[in-house]
């Protein structure tokens, strides 16, 4: 009886392939469209590396642009963290369907 269970899903499976697939639902991934950019590093002068230095405006400005990125930075982590478990529950349910797929088979 159980043999004749299996081959009646597969043959069911193949007559009305709508049915097997409506029983998984299928995972969707986030758009990379709402994937968020990191902010770009400030360019660093070419005087901070050289032996005398940068003149003070400069590295004030250097320092500033820093400041500026590093707040950047904080706003940019929560959105980013936000993606990821977007990312993760998209795995997730991957992983899910697969296993329903499986079992829709046995």
């Amino acid at each position: 009886m159980r043999g004749f269970l299996s081959r009646s899903s597969v043959v069911l499976a193949l007559v009305c392939p709508g049915a097997a697939l409506a029983a998984c639902p299928l995972p969707e991934a986030p758009p990379a469209s709402a994937k968020p950019e990191k902010p770009a590093l400030p360019a660093k002068p070419a005087c901070l590396d050289a032996k005398g230095g940068c003149p003070g405006w400069e590295a004030y400005s250097y320092n500033d642009a820093i400041k500026a990125y590093n707040l950047q930075l904080q706003a940019f982590r929560p959105i980013a963290e936000g993606y990821v478990q977007k990312l993760n529950a998209y795995v997730k349910a991957s992983a899910d369907y697969a296993q329903c797929e499986v079992k829709s088979m046995q």
